[in-house]
């Protein structure tokens, strides 16, 4: 088989790296694909916001299967059009990617279902959001309605924060583009979790847990990024409490949504916080999520074509999933100034070096190949992947990895898995 992987970042290598293990898989195209793709997948030359352009990719590379990796293409419909002209694809379509592409839509639809998730309000407008803040206690959370590139989740301690980030949401100034629709949210204390299953619209099967580390400070201090670094456990969910995710939050979600007349095909992403009263939704992604799907696929050990398939083909139920044991981690090697500006450019060393470490791949995510040269082109960088037999060793590895690579102005947090090493 011929499959198409759309995308460019770290979660794309991770699927095209477990998509090639396939028999089955004579061929992967990337579209566009970066630098550390480029070694193991033909790439070619694509715009993600710009849906004819995908099109036209398919059209010219005609495969028998399109992966769809980032939520970009989801929201302008690109599975639709795949559908109506009768070509095999993963991914939801554009009125089922809604539970991620606006907060409110999921908002609502976490209560019309009775899934269980924050106290919100959802505003038109500035005004409307100013006079909201005194119902909720401090501090609050704030979020876009829209896609924000996992920038737009603002947690606030005071009212003035509170302030100046409906401000900045509402005028643009924050995200470069002015909201429409803010959602003021119930601020969860609790560890995070990442709860990720595939999906054929009608049945579910569960990924391994994973915990994504979202601020970019150690101790998970600072601003939110889209994720510094990952790890994945089987002790992070006992089957007790698994199963309760499966029949309270993810087949409800897909029951819901076909009743709705708008059936969920994909990955269904639960970002999960569990408090003392239970777990609660954080949010929905319509994909995989990244850095998560790098741990996660590190540690799939039966045929990840055969998931997809069955999840686009309605037979979900008859797929098989094997896992390693024991853990996997995902260190981040981000561009220094990230989240905020940061420049490209700069030559990668070390990367030979750092996958001879064992269990590790390194996963790129915003790299280009120049001549014989990686260079950085993107915030999040390197994706550095370990396994081992327990959590430990996979940091160990991962930290042993990340050390030997370099690049002007290179950051990752030294504390991933922080609290969960020594439990």
């Amino acid at each position: 088989m011929k499959v198409l992987v759309i995308g460019a970042g770290g979660r794309e290598h991770a699927l095209v790296w477990a998509l090639k293990k396939s028999p089955r898989v004579s061929e992967i195209v990337c579209a566009p694909g970066n630098g550390g793709m480029a070694a193991i997948a033909r790439c070619v030359a694509a715009r993600l916001g710009d849906l004819d352009d995908l099109l036209r990719v398919v059209a010219a590379e005609h495969p028998d299967l399109t992966v769809v990796g980032p939520e970009l293409p989801l929201s302008l419909g690109l599975v639709d059009e795949l559908r109506r002209r009768g070509l095999a694809v993963f991914g939801p379509t554009q009125a089922a990617a809604m539970l991620e592409t606006s907060k409110s839509f999921a908002k609502r639809f976490m209560q019309r279902h009775n899934i269980p998730t924050a106290n919100y309000a959802v505003c038109a407008s500035r005004e409307e959001a100013l006079e909201t803040l005194g119902r909720f206690h401090l501090p609050l959370v704030i979020k876009a309605d829209g896609l924000a590139a996992g920038k737009g989740v603002l947690i606030c301690e005071t009212k003035a924060e509170a302030e100046q980030a409906i401000d900045g949401l509402f005028s643009g100034k924050l995200l470069g583009t002015a909201e429409k629709t803010v959602v003021l949210e119930e601020f969860l204390t609790g560890e995070e979790l990442s709860f990720l299953v595939l999906s054929d619209g009608k049945h579910v099967a569960p990924l391994v847990p994973s915990q994504d580390h979202k601020r970019l400070g150690e101790g998970d201090t600072g601003p939110n990024t889209g994720g510094m670094g990952v790890y994945s456990t089987d002790a992070m969910l006992d089957d007790k409490m698994r199963d309760w995710l499966l029949h309270h939050v993810a087949q409800p979600t897909i029951d819901g949504m076909a009743a709705e007349d708008t059936p969920f095909s994909g990955v269904l992403y639960c970002g999960l916080m569990m408090t003392a009263k239970g777990p609660m939704v954080l949010e929905y992604n319509a994909r995989f999520g990244d850095p998560e799907t790098q741990a996660i696929l590190a540690r799939l050990d039966s045929d990840l074509l055969e998931a997809l398939e069955a999840c686009v083909e309605g037979r979900l139920s008859d797929a098989e999933f094997r896992w390693k044991p024991g853990a996997s981690a995902c260190v981040v090697a981000a561009s220094g100034g990230y989240p905020g500006s940061y420049t490209n450019g700069h030559k990668i060393t070390g990367l030979d070096e750092a996958e001879k470490v064992p269990g590790v791949v390194v996963f790129h995510a915003g790299t280009t190949l120049v001549d014989r040269d990686v260079l950085t082109a993107g915030g999040r960088v390197l994706g550095v992947t370990a396994t081992g037999n327990d959590l430990p060793e996979a940091l160990k590895r991962a930290y042993e990895a990340i050390g030997k690579i370099g690049f002007e102005g290179m950051y990752y947090r030294k504390d991933i898995g922080w609290r969960a090493v020594g439990k």
